[in-house]
């Protein structure tokens, strides 16, 4: 007798990001500022107090209380989940039944669609158009017509840096008789108002994702978090694992989301470099073949170009890591010193491969 794995998983291989020692890190998305001298005393002293041989909360209570007053909301709508990713899994793995079909639009996140495969829930996938926007009212169509029992897209979207305003998604949402997730990690970086996190209450089909990954700097914490209705709040609450944030972690971002002041300026700069990545980035494709700079509501610039592979290697030798995605490059907007070394290198490899216009 022997074991062998089924044919879900056999074929499956583990997620490995871009490795090795870079001096500019601009693939992940990831804030590129660590945390202020104020922000790591807070750690050390929270590491010092720290219970290590008790269980973590399996309320999160404090962080959730924390996490509501930053954005203005009521903490009995969060649950927190060890990063985004958790969420996902568990949403998809627990409101969908067996033989249920959910959606996912591309491109998009890809985990979406991945822990389908894994739920073994029939995933659909819609088709965004050529300029990487999304028809509302085609969508929701779909949705109704195939009979779609979860939808799930993030906005502003990653990798795409697109955004769908507020009373799009509002109409989406009362058109479907679907779950719908909108994942908002990229929200900081865009605008509050288009932002459904506060009204959560007002649907009986909405989730809302937020992360302290991204704007909050806090990747290393894997804190993700769910909003939606006290109904819908139970039920995540009730399938997740109860002690699936380590105390370390909550403790830590139960002071981080109290620096509003702090966490705002940051959010700031960051919105003012990716402006300046962004520009500098267009006015190079107004010099060069077949290089598109998508508009970005994100912390990073989204272009499609014929040379990626050649100008991913090229930057890699040059000891800057971006994303490669096939006709496609994804870069985060680092420091305003980090983004100029950036834009140099792009050049330099333009005007060294011949790529200008003729």
């Amino acid at each position: 007798m022997s074991y062998e794995l089924n044919e879900k998983i056999k074929n499956l291989v583990p997620y490995e990001p871009v490795s090795g020692d870079y001096s500019i890190r601009l693939d992940a998305n990831e804030c590129t500022m660590n945390y202020s001298d104020e922000l790591l005393a807070m750690v050390h002293n929270v590491v010092d107090n720290l219970n290590f041989n008790r269980y973590p909360d399996p309320t999160c209570t404090e962080l959730r209380k924390s996490f509501a007053n930053f954005y203005g909301t009521d903490y009995k709508n969060v649950t927190v989940g060890n990063g985004s990713d958790e969420l996902i899994f568990l949403i998809e793995s627990a409101f969908l039944k067996k033989g249920e079909k959910m959606l996912a639009v591309t491109p998009d996140f890809s985990m979406y669609e991945f822990y389908s495969g894994i739920t073994e829930n029939s995933c659909v996938k819609y088709f965004k158009n050529t300029d990487l926007n999304i028809d509302i009212d085609a969508l929701i169509r779909t949705v109704n017509e195939d009979n779609i029992k979860l939808l799930i897209f993030s906005n502003p979207c990653n990798p795409t840096g697109q955004g769908i305003g507020k009373n799009d998604c509002i109409k989406l949402i009362t058109n479907v008789n679907a779950l719908v997730v909108l994942d908002e990690a990229y929200m900081d970086f865009w605008s509050e108002k288009e932002s459904l996190l506060k009204d959560v209450n007002d649907y009986d089909n909405l989730i809302v994702f937020r992360t302290a990954s991204k704007a909050l700097g806090s990747a290393a914490l894997r804190l993700g978090f769910a909003v939606s209705n006290v109904t819908i709040s139970k039920a995540i609450a009730a399938v997740k694992s109860p002690y699936n944030v380590n105390s370390l972690s909550q403790a830590i971002g139960s002071e981080l989301y109290k620096q509003k002041t702090f966490l705002k300026e940051r959010i700031n700069t960051i919105v003012e470099n990716t402006k300046m990545l962004y520009n500098e980035l267009v006015e190079i494709s107004k010099n060069t073949d077949n290089f598109i700079v998508y508009p970005t509501k994100t912390n990073f610039v989204f272009v499609k170009l014929s040379f990626g592979k050649q100008l991913w290697d090229y930057l890699k030798a040059n000891s800057i890591a971006i994303r490669y995605m096939g006709d496609y490059i994804r870069i985060t907007s680092g420091t305003n010193e980090e983004n100029k070394k950036l834009i140099m290198a792009v050049k330099q490899f333009i005007m060294e491969k011949n790529y200008a216009n003729s």
